[in-house]
């Protein structure tokens, strides 16, 4: 019995932060956690900049609302869901995710969420748990289901080495290079038959 657990942002949405730092003309908002493996360090940088521009969860959800799901992502997504169940394990935050997750065609989510002030200013986050995707992948794992994982970032890479099966997925040339232990693919049809191919 298998549940295959995909991160969100850079494998099915574009990355939210980036889109926010085009629309905004902000390029330090630009990274992400392709770039800063401590996730703590990173969304403290992030509330620092967007406290000192005076930006908050309207600005963002405004250009959330224009993002849509990468080419091909909904329909490898629905493919995936007609042999195994799935599971999005995401850093993101609830206040983001729900107009995303609608566009894939809500499949289930787990992530994040922000805390936020009643002018709209983003105050803080709470992680659902430490480790989250790790976290997750070993409960499941805990009840009885193999897990196959795939991301892209630092984030992940704990869920997919603790996976039966792990993949990166359009992930940088850097962590490529750190894992070459990992199959790593740039299209949803070569990561569908890698997931077929781990469930044989």
């Amino acid at each position: 019995m298998y549940v295959i657990c995909l991160d969100m942002e850079g494998v099915l949405v574009p990355e939210i932060w980036i889109a926010f730092a085009e629309a905004t003309g902000i390029p330090e908002l630009r990274r992400t956690t392709r770039d800063e493996p401590d996730y703590d360090k990173l969304m403290q940088y992030r509330l620092n900049i967007l406290k000192e521009h005076g930006l908050g969860l309207k600005e963002i959800q405004a250009v959330i609302a224009t993002i849509d799901p990468l080419p091909g992502a909904k329909a490898f997504l629905d493919e995936l869901r007609t042999f195994s169940q799935v599971i999005i394990l995401s850093d993101t935050f609830e206040q983001f995710a729900k107009p995303l997750i609608e566009k894939l065609g809500w499949p289930t989510l787990f992530c994040n969420t922000l805390e936020v002030a009643p002018d709209g200013e983003i105050t803080g986050y709470r992680m659902r748990v430490e480790k989250s995707k790790l976290t997750t992948v070993k409960a499941l794992q805990s009840i009885g289901y193999d897990t196959i994982a795939a991301g892209d970032s630092f984030n992940d890479l704990a869920m997919i080495q603790a996976s039966k099966a792990g993949f990166l997925f359009r992930s940088t040339p850097q962590i490529q290079a750190d894992h070459p232990e990992l199959a790593a693919y740039t299209e949803f049809d070569d990561l569908l038959a890698a997931i077929r191919k781990a469930m044989d």
